[in-house]
């Protein structure tokens, strides 16, 4: 019999914050539903947090575990949780801490009215840069602009969905993954939850500006073709100036003035093969996703998992 509520949490060194979200956990659910488990998906820790998570499997029976190979990354670690949660309805959330648990209640509350979907809405957030702030803000704002799925604005992967969304999202095997994209992308009944995002419960981001960078780039090239798009219309826009501008130093030329045509010609090529190299990064970024795509391989592999059944019902797991 499956538990009413799953909640998926990829760890990825945060062995001071798991003590603390597995009892606020505890006391946030207890009472709330009827029965519930939480899946620790250790994503390649380097300190102690596979340990504390096998030492709180040992001790809850609702405490379940999966350690990856290697680091896959917040996003797959996401996947493999999903992948292994059996609840009527799962949660997924990030583990420090400024996702609050006693916004679950809440979530589980919505998702009993009939929505599929329950995605918390950060209306403030507590303990980030101003530049963080400014352009998370910017890039959710360009990226429901530019994409024809209705992403929100100002959430992050917090979330719940119902068995029917989860089965749904599992049906998505692509590589390059934006979860919050991904689950706009199902559709269904969907709702937001607003609530404040509070500082880290204990040591620092593990997505610093490369990692945000990254995931940008996956939510823009996964739900949009405008890139390419933009390509295109700024090489033509540039070649009418580039045309112009001959033009006109042509006709500057006869007059008697202006530089010499050397320089014209250099400036001209320079700008539009500075743009033909952009044109082409831009379409190689598309192409090589192509690849990843093409070559099949799992989106992650099991090292050792604790507190899991056997279940029929799983896709098959590649344990090393």
């Amino acid at each position: 019999m499956s538990v009413e509520l799953s909640v998926v949490v990829p760890v990825y060194n945060e062995q001071e914050s798991v003590p603390e979200l597995h009892r606020r956990l505890t006391a946030a659910l207890t009472g709330v539903v009827r029965s519930f488990d939480v899946v620790f998906v250790d994503d390649g820790s380097r300190d102690r947090s596979w340990e504390i998570i096998r030492e709180l499997a040992s001790r809850d029976a609702w405490v379940k575990g999966l350690s990856v190979s290697r680091n896959f990354g917040h996003q797959m670690a996401f996947t493999a949780g999903l992948d292994h949660a059996d609840g009527e309805a799962v949660v997924i959330m990030d583990a420090d801490l400024q996702d609050p648990p006693e916004l679950l209640p809440e979530l589980v509350s919505r998702w009993r009215e009939g929505y599929d979907v329950v995605y918390a809405v950060r209306a403030r957030r507590h303990g980030e840069t101003a530049f963080k702030l400014f352009t998370s803000a910017a890039f959710y704002r360009l990226l429901r602009r530019i994409t024809s799925v209705d992403i929100p604005v100002d959430t992050g992967d917090f979330r719940l969905m119902s068995r029917k969304a989860v089965e749904a999202f599992r049906r998505m095997p692509e590589r390059h993954r934006f979860t919050r994209g991904m689950v706009a992308w199902l559709g269904f009944r969907q709702v937001g939850v607003p609530y404040v995002r509070a500082a880290r419960h204990a040591g620092e981001t593990n997505y610093p500006l490369r990692k945000m960078l990254r995931l940008a780039s996956d939510g823009i090239t996964s739900f949009s073709y405008i890139p390419l798009q933009l390509a295109s219309w700024v090489g033509l826009a540039v070649s009418g100036l580039a045309f112009l501008g001959l033009v006109a130093s042509v006709v500057v030329r006869l007059c008697g003035g202006g530089m010499p045509a050397w320089a014209i010609a250099a400036a001209a090529l320079a700008l539009l093969g500075g743009m033909q190299l952009v044109a082409v990064g831009l379409l190689g970024e598309y192409v090589g996703r192509v690849l990843d795509e093409a070559k099949r391989r799992p989106l992650y592999l099991l090292r050792e998992t604790v507190g899991l059944g056997r279940s029929d019902e799983r896709p098959p797991a590649v344990t090393v």
